[in-house]
């Protein structure tokens, strides 16, 4: 049989689904964030967004609480499939790069170690 390859991400990823706000130079989107680690995440989108691109996105709590980050796009997903009911369906995402974190408003970003991670 096949060898199951070996995992080489180094950080901890937390898989679970949760609802994120991407802010563009194009406006803002609602997105589905998944498999978020320290330095990148995983997110569903509708429209499609730009290698290299900076956003920021905002992470809400059920509790009114919301953290930002800016990242940036470091690879693009599309797929396209059949229902089964015969009708074709699809799906985008994006993976990105956490780059820094917004602490307050007012406050400096607070910059993420620039070691270089592919997501």
């Amino acid at each position: 049989m096949f060898e199951r390859p070996q995992e080489r991400r180094s950080h901890l990823r937390f898989d679970k689904v949760f609802t994120v706000y991407l802010s563009t130079n194009d406006g803002m989107m609602r997105g589905v964030g998944r498999n978020i680690s320290a330095r990148g995440m995983f997110v569903e989108v509708r429209d499609a967004v730009g290698l290299g691109e900076k956003l920021k996105v905002t992470f809400a709590g059920e509790d009114g609480t919301e953290m930002t980050c800016l990242c940036e796009v470091r690879y693009q997903v599309a797929l396209a499939f059949g229902r089964k009911d015969g009708r074709e369906g699809s799906s985008r995402g994006v993976g990105l790069r956490i780059v820094a974190y917004e602490t307050h408003d007012d406050a400096p970003l607070l910059l993420v170690d620039r070691e270089r991670v592919m997501h």
